[in-house]
C-alpha cells in the first residue's frame, strides 16, 4: 500500500509502538489501548459503553497502560496531554471511574455497535492511523522533544512510493514537507530542541527502525524507515546505490537542492543502468 505525502495520515503497527520517554510516547500506548469501535467494554467487572477511541476503566488500569507506578505521574500524563489537545479525560472521584477519549482518531467503525463481541483490539495486534501532523503540536509550542517524540515524528513523516521521491520506491523514506527527501542533522535538531551530535545518538540507537544514509557533500542524508508496514517485503538499499542514484539524479537534472527527487529522473536513471 502507498503511503503518499498527500496522505493525511500513516500506519502505525500496535506491536511497534516504542518505550521511553516522551508524551508521544504515553500517547502511543494510550490510543493503542483506546476503543476501535462502539459498544460496551468490561473492567474489573463493570460495564462501560464507548465510543471509538475511548478507554473506561480506573486509574490502576491507566497506570498499567502508561508502565507507570506514580498515580500522580500518571494523572499529570493526562493532563499534559490534555493541555496540548490531544485527548480529554475525566475522573470520577466518588466511583475512581476514569475514561479518556482520543481526539485524533482517524479510523472511525461506521458498522453496528458491538454489544457483545470485544471492542479493544488482542495487546500488540492491528495498526493505529496516524495524523500525519500529530507531532506539529510541540513544534508549535517550542517543546524540547523527548525519546518517544522523536521517534513518533519521524514515523509520521514517512512516504512509500510517492511520484515526488524517487527514493521512497526504493523503501519507505522520511520526508519533511519542502525540505524532501534529504535533510541535514542540524535541521533535525532545530526542529527538535536537540544538538547535532544527539540527533545522531538516537539515530544510531534506534537503527532497528531508521536507517541513515549520507549523501555527498554538503546535501545532507537520507533516513529510511524499515519497519513501515508496506504490505511487500522490502530490502534496504547499499549506501553504494543510495549514492550511485543520487549522484545520477543530479546529473539528469532533477530539482535536487530543494531534495524533490522525482519518480521520473529515479526510473530514468535506474534503467539506462546508473
Amino acid at each position: 500500500m502507498k503511503c503518499l505525502q498527500k496522505y493525511n495520515w500513516v500506519k502505525l503497527p500496535r506491536n511497534a509502538v516504542p518505550s521511553g520517554k516522551g508524551l508521544m510516547g504515553a500517547w502511543m500506548r494510550l490510543a493503542s489501548r483506546a476503543a476501535f469501535r462502539k459498544g460496551v467494554a468490561s473492567y474489573c467487572g463493570y460495564e462501560n459503553a464507548v465510543e471509538p477511541g475511548m478507554w473506561a476503566g480506573g486509574v490502576v488500569g491507566l497506570k498499567r497502560i502508561l508502565g507507570i507506578r506514580s498515580r500522580a505521574k500518571a494523572l499529570e500524563t493526562l493532563d499534559n496531554l490534555t493541555q496540548l489537545g490531544y485527548l480529554t479525560y475525566e475522573l470520577d472521584k466518588e466511583t475512581k471511574k476514569l475514561t479518556y477519549q482520543i481526539t485524533d482518531w482517524v479510523v472511525k467503525c461506521s458498522g453496528k455497535e458491538c454489544m457483545n463481541g470485544a471492542v479493544y483490539t488482542t495487546e500488540g495486534y492491528g495498526f493505529l492511523c496516524l495524523p500525519r501532523n500529530i507531532t506539529e503540536r510541540l513544534v508549535q509550542q517550542n517543546c524540547t522533544f523527548e525519546e518517544t517524540d522523536t521517534w513518533l515524528d519521524l514515523w509520521c513523516h514517512t512516504v512509500w512510493e510517492d511520484s515526488d521521491n524517487g527514493f521512497s520506491f526504493l523503501a519507505p523514506t522520511i520526508q519533511y514537507g519542502k525540505y524532501g527527501a534529504n535533510i541535514t542533522l542540524e535541521t533535525l535538531g532545530q526542529r527538535w530542541g536537540w544538538e547535532k551530535t544527539k540527533v545522531w545518538r538516537f539515530l544510531k540507537k534506534h537503527g532497528d527502525a531508521f536507517s541513515l544514509y549520507r549523501l555527498p557533500g554538503n546535501y545532507g542524508c537520507l533516513i529510511f524507515n524499515k519497519l513501515y508496514p508496506c504490505g511487500t517485503e522490502v530490502s534496504l538499499p547499499t549506501q553504494y546505490e543510495v549514492v550511485r542514484i543520487f549522484q545520477q539524479i543530479r546529473f539528469l537534472g532533477a530539482n535536487t537542492h530543494k531534495g524533490n527527487v522525482g519518480q521520473g529522473c529515479f526510473r530514468e536513471g535506474t534503467e539506462r543502468g546508473y
